[in-house]
């Protein structure tokens, strides 16, 4: 909220007009709170938005089921078929050819005369779980025990086979840069129930960050307000967020207020939107002085919940914190949190393999997955949260052998799970064929799953729309795309 001194001290600002205003200032419905402070309560219509305020909460079109997001994104593709889609004919035709029916057709990344398509059999021992009887391996022992709170979507579809372009359709709809990122969409739509935190945050683990960086979480066509704030894990959680030495508060609120002054002023003369997202960018940041440092300082947390994440050193930089985090986030009141962990790209290198690595990386995640939906469940927060889990694409049933053992990028059928308000627990959507390349059924196509996330969120996905260019995008863009009702309680 801007502090009322920065306006009362400015004479230009008092000095402007309902007129004045209206005649030099584009911003359209969304300024109108804006030029509401500038003129008596009584001379203006009340303002459906207010551009110094773009985070506020907001109604959706309808009921929501839940509240807030968290998005585990598994940056590089997970082999659904080593995990969660058990395919004993697989192992039972391990080495043969696969038939050319198959993949005459399809389009794959690396597929040519140097590359082999012999069907791979998997390695790890598969068994049933829970009430529900749910496939999961030896890699995922945590994840196993909680499979009753889950919903699987076995046969998730894309249309895009290389990293980059999948994650970025995966997070924006599209392969195309610029266009909104699915939690820019919601904190859009819905605003945030945090006065002193971002709306979207970001957070990211792994060796590297996922490819294409930040174009996963930026606002595209969207006031930059709505772009997603990485949030580091050491030192200050935003660089340069602490106090300069030798600067006091009450210093550093005088120079925001000025500040924000002058962009008051420039944001009249111009009606430039960007600009009110900088007046917000502004006071976020100071809230955040404070905020952000007591968000990341775990030290209040029990020694029992600390290990249920498998958390040995709180300070220390990794999923399971991140996972904590993400918990802290939605207490806070944050709209959408999404975790990036990355190296699941296991074509058969000789750090991405399926023999060594695929067990390193998913002891990374399996514990602290598992009981971030268990903690969000026992503090009540689960039936308004939902917890997604997945990668951009999946793997193929055939094999490359490289160095070692690995697999191909897999557009046509791969496993993502959710957990949350409004899903069927323990409930699995679509099955894959017997060699698990393709559905035999129901398809959840990437522009469906993302409808369902804005339909849990009481958003209609036809019209949740911006105008650019002359066009009105939306996440969904103008291919068919339905909402998953099936997987609904």
């Amino acid at each position: 909220m801007i502090p009322p001194q920065a306006w009362n001290s400015s004479p230009e600002l008092q000095a402007a007009t309902r007129r004045h205003f209206f005649s030099q200032c584009g911003v359209g419905v969304g300024a109108l709170g804006l030029a509401s402070l500038l003129a008596p309560a009584s001379a203006l219509p009340a303002a459906e938005d207010d551009a110094t305020e773009p985070l506020r909460p907001r109604p959706p079109h309808f009921p929501p089921r839940i509240k807030r997001v968290i998005f585990l994104f598994m940056a590089g593709g997970p082999s659904q078929l080593e995990m969660f889609d058990y395919k004993p004919k697989l192992n039972e035709f391990n080495g043969q050819p696969i038939p050319e029916s198959l993949i005459a057709g399809k389009r794959f990344a690396f597929m040519d005369s140097s590359h082999r398509t012999e069907l791979l059999g998997g390695r790890q021992t598969f068994a049933q779980y829970g009430q529900s009887g749910a496939w999961v391996s030896d890699l995922l022992p945590y994840t196993a025990g909680i499979v009753d709170e889950l919903t699987f979507l076995k046969t998730c579809q894309t249309d895009l086979f290389n990293h980059a372009p999948a994650k970025l359709f995966m997070n924006t709809g599209t392969g195309q840069f610029g266009r909104p990122s699915l939690g820019s969409w919601v904190t859009y739509g819905l605003g945030s129930e945090s006065s002193d935190l971002p709306g979207f945050v970001v957070l990211q683990s792994g060796p590297r960050g996922p490819r294409g960086g930040a174009v996963n979480w930026s606002s595209g066509a969207l006031p930059t307000t709505y772009q997603g704030v990485p949030l580091r894990n050491q030192g200050d959680p935003i660089l340069n967020l602490s106090l300069p030495r030798g600067v006091t508060p009450a210093q550093q609120r005088d120079l925001v207020d000025r500040v924000t002054q002058l962009n008051l002023q420039r944001l009249v003369a111009t009606g430039d939107q960007e600009i009110a997202t900088r007046i917000n960018a502004y006071e976020m940041a100071y809230r955040m002085q404070s905020s952000a440092p007591e968000l990341m300082d775990t030290a209040a947390e029990t020694a029992e919940t600390l290990e249920l994440y498998g958390i040995k050193n709180p300070g220390e930089s990794s999923y399971a914190r991140n996972c904590l985090l993400a918990r802290r986030l939605v207490e806070r009141g944050v709209r959408f949190i999404q975790l990036y962990h990355t190296n699941w790209d296991h074509h058969g290198g000789p750090t991405e393999n399926l023999e060594k690595h695929l067990p390193e990386i998913c002891r990374d995640i399996d514990q602290a997955s598992a009981a971030l939906v268990l903690d969000l469940k026992r503090r009540g927060l689960l039936d308004e949260t939902l917890v997604i889990w997945g990668g951009e694409f999946g793997r193929t049933p055939m094999g490359e052998v490289r160095e070692s053992t690995g697999r191909n990028h897999h557009i046509e059928a791969f496993t993502m799970w959710m957990a949350g308000g409004g899903l069927k627990p323990g409930f699995t959507f679509g099955e894959t064929d017997e060699l698990g390349f393709g559905p035999t059924g129901e398809k959840a196509h990437v522009r469906d799953i993302h409808a369902t996330i804005l339909h849990l969120l009481g958003l209609d996905h036809q019209r949740l729309s911006i105008r650019f260019q002359g066009l009105d995008l939306r996440l969904t863009g103008v291919e068919p795309a339905r909402v998953l009702h099936e997987i609904m309680a």
